[in-house]
């Protein structure tokens, strides 16, 4: 019952997601019958499955959404915001019921009881009429409907459902008579029918296994596709059959030919429940010994199964052919849509972090075998492992695709957000998604949410100006937050817009001044100015508000992204609005690196970030830039920076490598080629070391370190603001190498 609960919870928040994202768009499009459809179909999955495990107080609450919404899609109420807005806050109640679930309680509290009373007192006094409405009342053993068609063959309103469980179903803890008791909630069982077949003799009989199969007539208004959803549990360990109501008799003798048993056993067992009559049974047994010479085509190609049975009946005219096409053409979509869910499996996360962790390992150890090849100078060695570099390369790739998850899902839950909290601030916003195709590692996704809660949440608040302000500046009185996702030098880039009011950066100087981080007098660039913003505890809210004011949001952003070895930046335009741009690794397991060694020690730069590798030629200068092509390159010395003690070269060799469009020099020593890194963090004494990303181990077994492409880029922009602040204190030089010379003159040590 462990493992089953534990994939319902998963599919429930996944049918949750969809319940919620449904609601949102139906606000939009009150109309669209495929949306109400789709809501429908969650919550019924979620009761469904809550009752397959006994989850009363899940199931409970869920039936009576179900019934609001059964009554919207007949038409019975209408759409509004109220009704929308009361179902969304449902949906939140059932994603708490599943959190008690999930957190072992066998019932929910006196608070979370309370208020989910409250919202079912709404929904039936808002919108449901049991006295009125003969759907919400229990269904009636009345007989089945049955009518007759133009060829005399007696049709029964039911559905038939043959169902064959596997061996292994009561080992995990299943009980098949759970699944039948709660098939009857979707309607009334007519008739049932054991199969004793596969039931061995008693000295044969394994206590812990299955042998049941059931023959079910089943009269209800469900579809197929919840009655599919009884046995979702069970779905790889049985085998489930269903014909629709008013299906013809080809279908019935498919089913007869697919199942184990005996063929007139099981057509009688088929008469005595009523799915088939005697005359029919017969027709159906007559049709199929026509002989393989009278079901061929003029081309010789055999006819299918449905198509062979079908024409037979047509002609003995049991059946009109227009019904036969129609079958034929609904068995063809079912087997193209089963032939697409074939292709899908759901695997566990920590399953796919093992696979990632021995695959790390088996780059490390490739990478260990290829220097000992290399230092051999077998030929016959180095070629078998090049060509086992290639595969543990490619097999590397495989697995990080395995855990790459397009952000989308992510940016789609912000609907609810911006629908919530422009009701709350009294303000139109809409919300505008871009790149949602755009994919990223599963486990920076997730971290990933809370720092984009913040910034929108933050877009609508400070962002955005009120609908009178903006209509008073011309601007479209709805305002626009923006989420965008794109890849750009083997990073992600996720920007989050606003066109507000942009940052009030005199407020912000003046705030900063008031709280001390800025000394009067003091010149700041707008840059600078905006950065504060993400200061512990900064605030510019004139009052504190449910979505923010207190002060500690942006700051929870640098640090999360941070953490993830990841930068923010922002670009704002008063008047005109706001842009954070958050940029962070694709993946935080498996990169490829470049490299370097200055004395004995070695580094590793990540390889999407390398432009080019070049020859410092003077080496002896002290300055901080060069002229590469016309454009001044500032760099870093990795000598100077960790102060490694060694012999200077006869050589150094500068790496240029490129960062949100800023290029950057690193001088090292030896340039040592590419080279698959696997990261290893750092532990949380160098958290604070600054251009270390983590480490790695390579074929030797020494470490080198990662280093922190951003970290160094921002090295450089700072140092470069400075001495361009001093240099513009001074006179200016009448010519750009004059200038360089004193730029070089002035730099910081």
């Amino acid at each position: 019952m462990d493992e089953l609960t534990g994939v319902f919870i998963q599919e429930a928040r996944e049918q949750l997601a969809d319940l919620e994202s449904g609601l949102l768009r139906l606000e939009q499009h009150p109309d669209d019958a495929d949306t109400i459809n789709a809501i429908f179909r969650a919550a019924h999955t979620i009761k469904g499955a809550s009752g397959v495990i006994e989850c009363g107080f899940i199931a409970n609450f869920t039936h009576k959404i179900e019934n609001v919404l059964d009554r919207l899609r007949n038409g019975d109420i209408e759409v509004s915001a109220s009704l929308t807005g009361l179902l969304l806050r449902c949906c939140d109640q059932i994603g708490t019921l599943v959190g008690v679930l999930e957190a072992g309680q066998t019932a929910p509290d006196d608070s979370v009881q309370t208020t989910g009373d409250a919202l079912l007192d709404e929904l039936t006094v808002g919108y449901l009429d049991v006295t009125a409405d003969s759907r919400l009342a229990p269904p009636t053993p009345d007989a089945p409907q049955s009518e007759t068609d133009g060829d005399g063959i007696v049709i029964t309103d039911a559905w038939h459902i043959s169902v064959r469980f596997g061996r292994n179903v009561l080992r995990s803890g299943m009980d098949p008579l759970s699944f039948v008791r709660y098939l009857a909630g979707l309607g009334q069982i007519l008739s049932i029918e054991t199969i004793p077949d596969a039931m061995p003799r008693s000295e044969e009989m394994d206590p812990e296994s299955c042998y049941l199969g059931f023959e079910i007539r089943l009269q209800s208004k469900a579809s197929k596709e919840e009655i599919e959803h009884v046995f979702a549990f069970v779905h790889d360990d049985c085998e489930l059959r269903i014909l629709p109501p008013n299906s013809m008799l080809s279908q019935y003798m498919q089913l007869i030919n697919a199942l184990p048993e005996d063929n007139m056993r099981l057509g009688e067992m088929l008469v005595r429940c009523g799915a088939l009559t005697p005359a029919e049974l017969e027709a159906g047994l007559a049709a199929q010994s026509v002989s393989q010479h009278d079901i061929e085509t003029e081309d010789g190609d055999v006819t299918p199964a449905a198509a062979q049975i079908g024409e037979i009946l047509v002609e003995s005219r049991l059946v009109n052919k227009d019904v036969v096409d129609a079958a034929v053409a609904r068995q063809t979509q079912v087997s193209e849509k089963q032939a697409v869910e074939s292709r899908l499996i759901r695997v566990q996360a920590d399953k796919l972090d093992q696979l990632i962790g021995l695959v790390g390992e088996m780059v490390i150890a490739g990478a260990s075998t290829n220097l000992l090849a290399q230092r051999s100078r077998q030929r016959e060695l180095v070629e078998s492992t090049s060509v086992l570099s290639r595969l543990v390369e490619a097999i590397r790739d495989s697995a990080l695709k395995l855990r790459m998850v397009q952000i989308g899902e992510t940016f789609n839950r912000f609907q609810r957000v911006v629908r919530d909290a422009s009701q709350e601030l009294g303000k139109a916003i809409e919300l505008t998604i871009s790149g949602a195709e755009t994919e990223l590692d599963k486990s920076v996704v997730e971290k990933i949410g809370d720092p984009l809660m913040h910034l929108v949440r933050n877009a609508m608040d400070h962002g955005i100006e009120p609908t009178a302000v903006r209509e008073k500046m011309g601007k479209n009185p709805c305002g626009r937050v923006t989420l965008n996702a794109y890849h750009d030098s083997g990073s992600i880039v996720i920007e989050v817009s606003d066109d507000g009011g942009g940052l009030p950066r005199d407020k912000i100087l003046n705030k900063a001044i008031e709280r001390g981080l800025v000394a009067p007098g003091a010149t700041l660039t707008d840059q600078e100015i905006t950065n504060l913003i993400f200061e512990p505890g900064f605030s510019t809210a004139d009052k504190v508000t449910n979505i923010s004011g207190r002060g500690v949001g942006m700051d929870v952003v640098r640090r999360n992204i941070q953490s993830l070895r990841g930068t923010v930046t922002v670009v704002s335009h008063e008047g005109s609005g706001t842009t954070f741009s958050i940029r962070l690794p694709l993946t935080l397991a498996i990169i490829d690196g470049f490299l370097v060694g200055v004395g004995k020690s070695s580094f590793i730069i990540p390889l999407d970030l390398v432009i080019e590798c070049i020859e410092l030629r003077d080496a002896t200068t002290d300055r901080d830039f060069i002229n590469l092509r016309g454009e001044v390159l500032p760099f870093v010395r990795l000598r100077g920076m960790f102060n490694i003690v060694a012999p200077e070269p006869l050589r150094e060799n500068i790496v240029v490598v490129q960062y949100a469009g800023q290029k950057v020099g690193i001088v090292v020593d030896q340039l040592l080629g590419e080279f698959q890194t696997v990261i290893k963090p750092l532990s949380n004494i160098f958290r604070h070391l600054r251009g270390i990303a983590g480490s790695t181990i390579l074929g030797t077994g020494d470490v080198a370190l990662i280093l922190d492409v951003p970290s160094l880029v921002q090295r450089t922009e700072r140092n470069e603001v400075r001495e361009m602040r001093l240099n513009a204190a001074l006179p200016k030089p009448a010519t750009p190498s004059e200038a360089m010379v004193g730029l070089a003159n002035r730099r910081e040590i």
